[in-house]
């Protein structure tokens, strides 16, 4: 039996609709396959910079200790304890005087190259130094521990000793000036360019302009934060004031344009009913559009820092890439932020940094989740229908 023009054209319509949906599932199999790849590759590399060989040592507290932390340790594991703990050594004996003459066995830092041996991982050890390795681990005097140092030191020439505290207290410091500084100006500006502004000529290329903004590379902020803060201003180089104050210039035109949306997504209604019981434009929009449009401001200021949080470009031009072993204690310090970091480790010759890089991406990746998880909450939870 013949088939019909409108049966073909209907065959031919569900034949590219099968087609369509193939495609489109196979594009996102490729991105979840992607997805879980890169999540694996992360974690397996990531998980073991969680963990730090320590061995246990007798350290002897002694005249030549004093004048060089080496000789406190026997000279067969000398060589496999990390200088980190042998150079604090001459310092331990003269804040406490009564252990000179002493000695004592504790568990003590090992070597980056001990630590990568314990984990099974290439190091640079030689027979002798992994054959009494080997034999520690046997009398229980080498075990891997739980790394706290990671979570409580600052940055390290050594990776053992390396660790993110200073990089998260500088990034803590940059969101908080970050979000001083954009939120009222970008929240006030939005509410004008809603409520107040004339609809002219001026105010459309304004807009525009912010629009413009918000999808611009973000090292033209650092170009910008550059000459404006520290050329002009005068504000320290390195600081988390000069990063809080360039990373607050890219925030604000995202903040600026969700706040216009939730403040759009506010119906005239309640603004004529505000209005029709005598309250100014002022009051109505203080007591009416302002906390109605509020989680939705939110939910853009927080997508907004959790973006910010991830910037390097910008904060590599204004200094915020130096080495810092000990967290700021001020906004005028010098400072870094998590990825700085990152980029440093990653940037290392050692391979001991290269777990050290991927269990950073692990703690900033988990910020971000979590802002962006925060934002979705808010979201969800305030958000009127109408």
């Amino acid at each position: 039996m013949p088939i019909s023009l409108d049966q073909k054209t209907l065959k031919k319509r569900s034949g590219v609709d099968r087609r369509f949906r193939l495609y489109s599932y196979t594009a996102i199999l490729m991105a979840g396959a992607f997805l879980i790849f890169f999540f694996a590759d992360i974690v397996s590399t990531a998980w073991t910079a969680f963990e730090q060989a320590e061995l246990r040592v007798e350290v002897s507290y002694n005249e030549q200790a004093l004048e060089m932390g080496d000789y406190a340790l026997e000279e067969d594991v000398s060589y496999l304890v990390s200088r980190g703990f042998t150079r604090l050594i001459p310092n331990t004996i003269l804040e406490d005087r009564t252990l000179m003459g002493t000695s004592e066995e504790k568990w003590v830092l090992a070597d980056a190259e001990v630590d990568q041996y314990l984990k099974g991982k290439p190091n640079r050890l030689r027979k002798a130094e992994r054959k009494l390795v080997d034999q520690m681990r046997a009398e229980g005097r080498a075990r891997l521990a739980f790394n706290t140092g990671f979570f409580a030191n600052g940055d390290s020439k050594l990776p053992e000793m390396a660790g993110i505290a200073a990089a998260a207290t500088g990034s803590f410091y940059v969101l908080l000036i970050t979000l001083l500084f954009s939120f009222p100006l970008g929240v006030a500006t939005a509410i004008y360019l809603e409520e107040f502004a004339p609809d002219n000529r001026l105010m459309q290329i304004i807009e525009v302009n912010i629009n413009n903004l918000a999808a611009i590379p973000s090292i033209l902020f650092g170009l910008l934060g550059l000459f404006i803060f520290i050329n002009f201003m005068g504000v320290p180089r390195s600081s988390a004031l000069a990063g809080g104050l360039t990373l607050s210039l890219m925030t604000l035109p995202v903040i600026i344009i969700s706040t216009r949306a939730a403040i759009m997504a506010i119906p005239d209604s309640i603004r004529e009913g505000a209005l029709a019981l005598g309250a100014t434009r002022w009051q109505m929009v203080i007591t009416n559009i302002l906390p109605l449009s509020l989680p939705g401001i939110l939910t853009g200021t927080i997508i907004g820092l959790a973006r910010a949080i991830g910037e390097t470009a910008p904060l590599m031009i204004v200094g915020m890439m130096a080495y810092i072993p000990e967290a700021p204690d001020g906004f005028i310090s010098a400072a870094t932020v998590l990825p700085a970091q990152i980029y440093t480790w990653s940037s290392d010759s050692l391979r001991a940094f290269t777990e050290r890089t991927s269990a950073g991406i692990i703690v900033l990746l988990g910020v971000m989740l979590l802002m962006n998880g925060l934002a979705i909450y808010l979201r969800n939870k305030y958000e009127t229908k109408w």
